[in-house]
């Protein structure tokens, strides 16, 4: 699946260092090229990389936390056509957790944005988060 692109966007508030904020994406991203944009309040992060890989450490975690099966739900219903778009906790991410999260009001942080393109992203979704029941 090297035909995988990953796009991530999350705020980087004034009262927060964006030097944590890009690590809890690292945390969760690999390979990525990082650009910090201004913003109406603060900066966003902006993160790209390609292929399946870029989703590898999400995977660990995953795996580690014994989430799959909730983990897998929530990005089904995230499945737009060959989009897959989800949230995760940002101080749960620099943690090293996954913790799944809404796209507002949930965090007062704000999410990490998570948009994958690929042209099968249920296939996606059985490598990062397979059934385990």
């Amino acid at each position: 699946m090297s035909e995988v692109e990953v796009l991530v966007e999350t705020p980087v508030y004034p009262t927060e260092d964006p030097e944590k904020v890009r690590r809890a994406v690292e945390n969760v991203l690999f390979g990525a090229e990082y650009e910090l944009r201004p913003a109406e309040l603060g900066h966003v992060l902006v993160a790209r990389a390609r292929g399946r890989d870029a989703l590898s450490k999400l995977r660990v975690l995953i795996r580690m936390d014994r989430i799959s099966d909730a983990v897998r739900a929530a990005l089904l219903a995230g499945v737009e056509g060959d989009k897959l778009v989800f949230y995760l906790n940002k101080q749960a991410a620099y943690a090293r957790h996954v913790s799944m999260s809404e796209p507002h009001g949930e965090s007062p942080l704000g999410p990490i944005r998570f948009e994958v393109r690929c042209p099968d992203p249920r296939a996606l979704i059985d490598w990062l988060a397979p059934r385990t029941g």
